[in-house]
């Protein structure tokens, strides 16, 4: 059984607020706890190919464990004892390559305000014109919205990190809040007051196997 305690109320508000945007997308879907010295790294998939990810402090055991978001909520937000069981272990559902920790590049702060008109005008085009399955559909989500530039970086941002990171709730669209957008040769990250979302900037390449 796992046991994920969180430092503090906040902690664990932050922690179920978490879950909690995550299940409305999937209530199945798997978010990962990772402790980090004294932290909890939270992670969840999203429906854009990019992940999002909070940290809290506390502690877990064990120190990497996958859940459903939806359990992990139920926990955090029905059990009020200090610690609590955040479900059972799903570690095989998890199939996304997690960033790296070290060697990110500061690239370039964008206004939330400006974030959250770009991400309302992708909204309203994928409602005038909706893919295939009735959302946004794949030129929508992979278009260019802006290019960021800074320390020698420079960054596409797409429609999918905007979507990602409203839909998660992360950056509310208030005077004086920035986005800060840092990258490495292979990952975009944009973090928000209230988390972050990450994405490869370009795609995977396929392993290849000598026979």
């Amino acid at each position: 059984m796992a046991a994920f305690t969180p430092a503090t109320t906040a902690d664990r508000d932050d922690a179920a607020a978490f879950a909690g945007r995550a299940a409305r997308w999937d209530n199945q879907g798997p978010v990962r706890l990772r402790a980090d010295g004294d932290l909890v790294r939270l992670w969840a998939t999203t429906p854009f190919d990019t992940l999002a990810t909070r940290a809290v402090t506390g502690t877990l055991e064990p120190r990497d464990v996958t859940v459903h978001a939806g359990n992990l909520l139920s926990a955090l937000a029905v059990v009020r004892d200090g610690t609590v069981d955040p479900g059972p272990a799903v570690d095989a559902a998890w199939r996304a390559q997690l960033p790296p920790v070290a060697g990110w590049v500061a690239v370039d702060t964008i206004p939330a305000e400006v974030i959250g008109r770009l991400s309302d005008d992708g909204v309203a085009r994928a409602r005038a014109n909706p893919g295939p399955a009735g959302g946004a559909g794949t030129a929508l989500l992979d278009s260019e919205v802006m290019t960021v530039q800074g320390n020698g970086m420079s960054v596409v941002i797409t429609m999918r990190t905007l979507f990602a990171l409203s839909g998660m709730g992360f950056a509310p669209p208030t005077r004086g809040e920035v986005i800060r957008i840092s990258a490495t040769d292979a990952w975009v990250r944009l973090d928000a007051r209230f988390g972050a979302v990450v994405r490869r900037r370009h795609a995977a390449l396929p392993l290849l196997f000598a026979l």
